[in-house]
């Protein structure tokens, strides 16, 4: 069983910045692609980045592009994103997420961690 667990979330002045962190354990990181999601109330949960399992390819919807930035250590089994310059539309649960290479969805979800920007 893989289990993610998401830290870093918390309270920010619009205009900050913030690092989540999401832990792995019980499976080969290295090998998964992994993305954050994040959900705010009222709105369906959406992908807000992606990356590769070495790293080498990231994906970013228009609404975070340029402000957000998807990292991986596989060394410390460790996936990052760090949120800059961040809006009040960017406050959300956000989750980690991680998938096996053959399956179509993502399978392994963190708990979720909570992210307010207030302005």
């Amino acid at each position: 069983q893989v289990q993610l667990v998401e830290s870093g979330g918390g309270l920010v002045q619009a205009g900050g910045s913030l690092r989540l962190s999401c832990t792995a354990s019980g499976g080969t990181f290295s090998t998964y692609p992994m993305a954050w999601f994040r959900q705010a109330p009222g709105k369906e949960r959406e992908v807000v980045a992606a990356i590769s399992p070495y790293g080498g390819g990231t994906y970013y919807p228009n609404s975070v592009k340029g402000r957000f930035t998807i990292s991986r250590d596989n060394a410390k089994n460790t996936l990052y994103l760090q949120m800059n310059t961040l809006k009040s539309e960017d406050t959300a649960v956000y989750y980690c997420a991680a998938r096996r290479i053959e399956a179509q969805k993502y399978d392994y979800w963190g708990q979720g961690t909570q992210v307010t920007v207030s302005s």
